[in-house]
């Protein structure tokens, strides 16, 4: 029997995949969850087979609960599942080393069939994203513009960013100014935007 979890914000499509997945003989849904951090104790409480993750679920986002399976080192296989098509999600997904990455129009039956294939140790990728992986973008940003970036997105002010990351105001504001010009920004909120939609933050 294949043990899942699922995870997606929505709840009428995460009740519909559940019912779904109920009606096969091979696979048992052990917990439906609403969001990262709840998908992140269902997993480490039913311990899983397969964890079918939306990318962007409250508090803990799908690729970080990924991130999270991979650094505790469990067995657990990872679908991503997405609204999406970015080619920084994906290149993020493939970097976590996720073992399926769907988007949610395809076919139920192709994500029944995907579980089965990533239980034997086959990756899956819908076919409409193979052609995003061609369209790559290079990620402009240093890993200081990537840090101060993130804090940002979490709402600090540039004081905050600067007690956390032991740099003076003037030199937090370098990175931002920075990061802002190489996205084409107007602003740091629009900053944090364009880089969490291509998924380098």
């Amino acid at each position: 029997m294949i043990k899942v979890v699922i995870a997606e914000d929505q709840q009428m499509l995460r009740g519909a995949l559940t019912s779904l997945l109920k009606l096969e003989m091979d696979i048992e849904v052990v917990a439906e969850v609403s969001d990262g951090e709840k998908a992140w104790e269902a997993i480490q409480m039913f311990k899983p087979d397969v964890c079918l993750l939306d990318i962007e679920i409250p508090f803990l986002s799908g690729l970080e609960v990924a991130e999270k399976i991979r650094v505790a080192n469990m067995s657990c296989k990872i679908i991503i599942v997405t609204t999406f098509a970015r080619p920084g999600y994906l290149q993020k997904s493939i970097d976590t080393q996720v073992d399926g990455y769907l988007l949610k129009d395809e076919p139920i039956e192709y994500l029944i069939e995907s579980i089965r294939k990533v239980m034997n140790g086959e990756r899956v990728v819908s076919t409409d994203l193979a052609a995003t992986l061609f369209l790559k973008e290079q990620n402009p940003l240093s890993e200081r513009e990537i840090e101060v970036l993130r804090l940002a997105k979490e709402g600090m002010t540039t004081s905050t960013i600067s007690k956390t990351l032991f740099l003076t105001k003037g030199t937090v504001r370098n990175y931002l100014s920075s990061a802002i010009q190489k996205l084409e920004a107007e602003s740091r909120q629009q900053a944090v935007n364009i880089a969490v939609e291509k998924g380098w933050i």
